[in-house]
């Protein structure tokens, strides 16, 4: 009998594989998903949050950018603190970013807050149900749960295709994913 593998041991087998690629594939799968874009209409005004990639995750600026020519206002995360709900501060790609807490890149505290509609989620990891594994904080877990209690929130979860997964062990807490765009393909878990 094969022991199931841990949340802990799923993150660390597809980091390595996101680590692989190289800058090239990272720079070309981060165009091609931006080519593709998101597979619903963005309305003008609509409020699209993304985040300052770390480690080698995918960027998501030139899909922003592209969503940003559709009508959508940018915002980036805030870690405020441990626990809490993320805060989203206004971002325009030309804007300057400070690190935050967890030397993670993201605007001002005199920036605008808004609240999304729209979240692109990093992932270490995603499976064909709409789970994902992040790094472990909970924060984007905690965060949706939140919002949605106030307004529907789509997530999308940005990744490499090389970060699917055959099937995550969903906790209670989790929070299912609505789409995952990769640069090869739109998963769709809404139904």
């Amino acid at each position: 009998m094969t022991a199931i593998p841990s949340k802990a041991d799923l993150r660390t087998a597809a980091l390595a594989k996101r680590e692989a690629l190289s800058d090239e594939q990272r720079a070309a799968a981060a165009q091609a998903m931006a080519r593709r874009g998101l597979p619903f209409a963005i309305l003008p005004g609509v409020v699209v949050s993304g985040y300052s990639p770390i480690r080698s995750e995918i960027d998501p600026a030139p899909l922003m950018r592209k969503l940003a020519e559709q009508g959508a206002r940018l915002a980036l995360p805030a870690v405020l603190s441990r626990g809490k709900s993320l805060a989203f501060r206004v971002w325009s790609p030309d804007d300057r970013l400070m690190l935050g807490p967890l030397g993670i890149p993201e605007p001002s505290p005199a920036a605008q807050e808004l609240v999304p509609d729209i979240m692109l989620v990093p992932l270490a990891a995603f499976d064909r149900q709409g789970h994902r594994i992040g790094y472990g904080a909970g924060h984007y877990d905690y965060t949706l749960a939140h919002l949605r209690k106030a307004k529907a929130i789509t997530a999308v979860g940005i990744a490499f295709a090389v970060q699917e997964i055959k099937a995550i062990p969903a906790l209670p807490h989790d929070v299912a994913l609505d789409y995952v765009l990769t640069e090869k393909k739109m998963f769709d878990f809404r139904s």
